[in-house]
C-alpha cells in the first residue's frame, strides 16, 4: 500500500518533471503550456497510485488487474491531446504538443508507479528532444529550403493550380500557408510555400507567367 508521505512525494515529483516540459511548450507559445503540463502528469500519477492501492486492497479477493484504471489514461489523453492540434490554412499545427502531452501523461504513470528513474530520464529526454532537436532540425532543414511568397488573384482552384504546377516540376513542397486579403476592390491570395531544396530564378519566372499571378519573392 503506498501511503500518505510516499504518495505526496511521487506527486510532487510528478508536478516537478511536468513542469519541466510545460515550461518548454510555453516559452513558443503553444496552446497546451505550463500549467496543463504539470495537471496532465499529477492526474496520471494519482490515477497511478489509486490503481495500486485498489489492487492491494482487494487483492487475493477478485481478478483485478491493477493496470485497468491507469490504461484509461493512455486512451483518454487523446481527447485532450486533440484539442491542441488545430489546422492553420492547408497546415496542421499541434501536433508536437499533443505528443508531449501523452509523454508526460506516461511520466506521471511511471511516477506514480514507483519507477522514478524512468521518469526522470524520459523527462530529460523529452526535453532535449523539444529543445535541441528543434534547433538541429532547423540548421539541417533550413539549409535546404526555400520560402516561395506568391501573390495570386483568389481565382477558384488558383491555389491547387499553383501546387499542381509545382509538383507537376517534381518540386517538394513542404509547408503552405495561405493568406487572403483585399486590395483596390480585387480579392488577391498570398500563399507561403516552403520548398525542399532552392528555387531557380527560371521556376520563379515561371510560376509568375501562370494566369492570375501578381508577384512572386524567392527567398531562402
Amino acid at each position: 500500500m503506498i501511503g500518505d508521505l510516499d504518495a505526496a512525494i511521487r506527486l510532487l515529483l510528478a508536478m516537478a518533471l511536468g513542469a519541466v516540459v510545460g515550461i518548454e511548450r510555453q516559452s513558443r507559445r503553444k496552446s497546451a503550456g505550463f500549467r496543463t503540463h504539470i495537471l496532465v502528469s499529477m492526474g496520471s500519477c494519482l490515477l497511478m497510485i489509486l490503481s495500486n492501492n485498489l489492487y492491494i486492497g482487494v487483492q487475493g479477493l477478485t481478478n483485478a488487474d491493477p493496470a485497468r484504471l491507469a490504461a484509461q489514461v493512455v486512451s483518454g489523453i487523446g481527447f485532450l491531446g486533440a484539442g491542441t492540434i488545430m489546422k492553420e490554412g492547408s497546415t496542421v499545427v499541434g501536433l508536437t504538443t499533443a505528443a508531449s502531452l501523452w509523454v508526460v501523461a506516461a511520466i506521471g504513470l511511471a511516477a506514480g508507479s514507483g519507477y522514478i528513474g524512468c521518469a526522470l530520464i524520459t523527462t530529460a529526454f523529452s526535453y532535449v528532444t523539444l529543445t535541441w532537436l528543434s534547433t538541429f532540425e532547423k540548421a539541417c532543414v533550413g539549409r535546404a529550403e526555400t520560402c516561395l511568397l506568391v501573390t495570386s488573384k483568389a481565382y477558384p482552384g488558383q491555389t491547387s493550380k499553383i501546387v499542381s504546377y509545382l509538383e507537376n516540376n517534381n518540386i517538394h513542397i513542404r509547408d503552405i500557408r495561405v493568406l487572403d486579403r483585399e486590395e483596390c476592390h480585387s480579392e488577391e491570395v498570398s500563399l507561403l510555400i516552403h520548398l525542399r531544396g532552392k528555387c531557380s530564378g527560371e521556376l520563379a519566372a515561371a510560376i509568375s507567367e501562370l494566369d492570375g499571378v501578381v508577384e512572386i519573392k524567392c527567398e531562402p
